[in-house]
């Protein structure tokens, strides 16, 4: 009960939400719209993850979509060896969580400052991008699975039911896996937040040294985060290489970190609704500025991101429900209006003495 008490009503209306999303978006959309919220969802699912590290752990990750990419090669190589989907979709978070494992051992046991653990990811996404854009020879394979170079892989085998490879999942199905998947990974991060490591990982964040001071160790806490955000950024690149059958060395591009950077700051990086809806605005905003091509899409997100960083820094969901909370304050702490009849009463009897 007390884990329900920390998790607080909003957590369930999300859920409850999410569930609602689950269940009538097939009933309702087209298969075209279908596809699009589901790649909204995954892209959910990545913010989340950049989330649970930046927001929560403090790590500003610039290189997410390294982690992001593993998770869709190594689904995608697996799968196309393997076949059935099961085991591929657990190696998609286990090898970007060892990557992450191997690469924050030596960031932060080797106490690098924040603006060098940002720059060294960043560098990690480049050279992923720049060595899977070098595999264009036929000889850069991994068993059946030959990488293609910047052309990417296509035709990648769907995600199956576990046992049953040919039992694919439609484009329904797959909506519906992609959307219980983000409700799942929003309370694994809930629980995460409420729970005693979260209190401890909130503690290093505030005051490393202090927390130290108290016996914990903050390298080990720190990576401990890293390595979680990792793998489920992993897994939304698996979900993101079964949506359109293809993967290319473009996950890992500066512009792939960039806009997961984008949505954190607009949704607000101290909550996990806030990624959730900033990733899926800012997508929708895209798709509908590619359609109309009367303005540059970057142009324009270069401006909402000065925007948002200099008059709302905290991001939408914490302004918005900052500002309902202060309404809401002075509504109550407003004196109650005075009784005319009762006071009128009072000064005829006045008077009349």
């Amino acid at each position: 009960m007390d884990i329900v008490r920390r998790l607080g009503a909003g957590t369930f209306v999300t859920v409850a939400a999410g569930i609602a999303i689950l269940l009538i978006v097939p009933r309702v959309f087209d298969l075209f719209n279908v596809l699009q919220i589901t790649i909204f969802a995954v892209m959910a699912i990545l913010a989340l993850s950049l989330s649970l590290a930046w927001g929560l752990g403090g790590i500003l990750c610039f290189g997410q979509a390294a982690f992001f990419g593993l998770g869709g090669y190594a689904y995608a190589v697996a799968v196309e060896n393997m076949g059935d989907s099961t085991i591929p979709i657990l190696l998609s978070f286990a090898v970007p969580a060892l990557f992450a494992l191997a690469l924050g051992y030596f960031m932060f046991l080797g106490r690098l400052s924040e603006l060098y653990v940002g720059v060294i990811t960043l560098c990690v996404s480049l050279i992923l991008f720049n060595f899977f854009s070098s595999t264009t020879d036929p000889s850069y394979k991994v068993g059946k699975a030959v990488l293609n170079g910047f052309n990417g892989m296509s035709n990648i085998p769907q995600i199956n039911i576990p046992g049953y490879p040919n039992a694919v999942l439609d484009p329904n199905a797959t909506f519906a896996l992609v959307m219980a998947s983000l409700i799942l990974v929003y309370v694994i991060c809930k629980l995460l937040s409420v729970s005693t490591y979260g209190r401890i990982i909130t503690a290093v964040k505030q005051n490393e040294d202090r927390a130290e001071l108290m016996g914990y160790n903050s390298a080990y806490i720190k990576l401990g985060i890293f390595v979680i955000s990792a793998g489920i950024a992993g897994y939304a690149g698996c979900l993101f290489a079964n949506w359109n059958a293809f993967i290319s060395p473009g996950v890992f591009s500066l512009a792939m970190t960039a806009q997961t950077i984008i949505w954190i700051i607009v949704g607000g990086r101290e909550t996990f609704i806030g990624p959730v809806l900033g990733a899926v605005g800012m997508q929708y905003l895209t798709t509908r500025l590619g359609t109309t091509e009367t303005l540059d899409t970057n142009l324009v997100l270069g401006i909402i991101l000065m925007g948002f960083v200099v008059l709302v820094p905290e991001g939408m969901v914490p302004f918005v429900s900052n500002g309902c909370l202060q309404l809401i304050g002075r509504l109550r702490s407003r004196p109650a209006a005075p009784n005319v009849a009762a006071i009128a009463a009072r000064q005829q009897k006045d008077l009349s003495t």
